[in-house]
């Protein structure tokens, strides 16, 4: 992918798809600027970065802090001396916040910061970076939605109404925005091996079980891994894909394309 010094800005940086994605990013000659609320992650991640010759900066945010998200937009500025691409990847699923994960036991306190991160601070990433995409000649961004944005799954209600309504703004950004010249797509993931996977697992009141009915559904039997995602994001983030605009990619291992699960198809015991 022709990314070379494209100036990219991941919320949510420090593991996991984002982690995949600034180290990928990076390989390709971009510029970085990490951010996340755990310091030690993000910081280490630049690290390894510049180990390798790479250019990579951190700075904290939570992508749910108005001002924090400001700074974030003027220190890449500061830092990379502009910004090309913005990559919306900060996101949780409330079962990293609560074990309470059905309707009639979750709070309202759960259900709203699911919100406020997933939707809000994307939201809030794309309004403060906006005056320095318009700037840019390769001026996209990429938001992480979630085969949750368009299929239901138990205990995720919190985590897929946000994951639609951040596949529905991608829609509506592109349109309004297309008068910049800034493209705005999506990509959906299927299972793919993160914490936050780690943790819905954990929660499940059978692990095992839930782990076969994530992955039993994927025509390529296993979990996807950050750099499947992430090699797909510096596409849509290039130049390559300049006539991709308000668009959602499935990521999925095939887990949408059929209904039906491996053992059906003799494939069982690939898991």
């Amino acid at each position: 992918m022709n990314i070379k010094d494209m100036q990219f800005v991941i919320t949510g940086s420090g593991a996991g798809i984002g982690a995949g994605t600034a180290l990928r990013a990076a390989s390709y000659g971009a510029k970085i600027m990490l951010s996340d609320i755990n310091d030690e992650n993000g910081q280490s991640i630049v690290e390894s970065i510049r180990a390798k010759g790479g250019t990579a900066f951190y700075k904290h945010c939570d992508v749910t802090n108005e001002n924090q998200v400001k700074e974030l937009m003027s220190e890449a500025q500061k830092q990379l001396g502009g910004i090309d691409v913005l990559h919306n990847n900060a996101g949780v699923h409330e079962s990293m916040i609560s074990e309470d994960l059905s309707l009639d036991t979750m709070s309202l306190e759960t259900f709203h910061k699911v919100m406020d991160i997933n939707v809000t601070g994307s939201w809030l990433c794309a309004k403060y970076a906006l005056p320095y995409l318009r700037k840019s000649k390769y001026a996209s961004i990429i938001n992480a939605g979630s085969t949750s944005s368009v299929a239901g799954y138990p205990n995720c209600v919190a985590y897929g109404t946000s994951k639609g309504a951040v596949m529905q703004m991608t829609k509506m950004l592109a349109v309004d925005l297309a008068i910049d010249s800034i493209r705005v797509n999506c990509y959906c993931p299927g299972s793919i091996h993160t914490q936050m996977v780690d943790n819905f697992l954990d929660a499940a009141p059978d692990p095992t079980a839930m782990l076969n009915t994530m992955t039993m559904t994927h025509l390529i039997p296993r979990m996807g891994k950050p750099k499947d995602v992430a090699e797909l994001v510096c596409f849509l983030a290039s130049p390559e894909a300049s006539f991709v605009n308000g668009a959602v990619w499935l990521i999925d291992g095939g887990s949408l394309a059929w209904r039906g699960t491996l053992d059906v198809l003799g494939m069982g015991d690939n898991i």
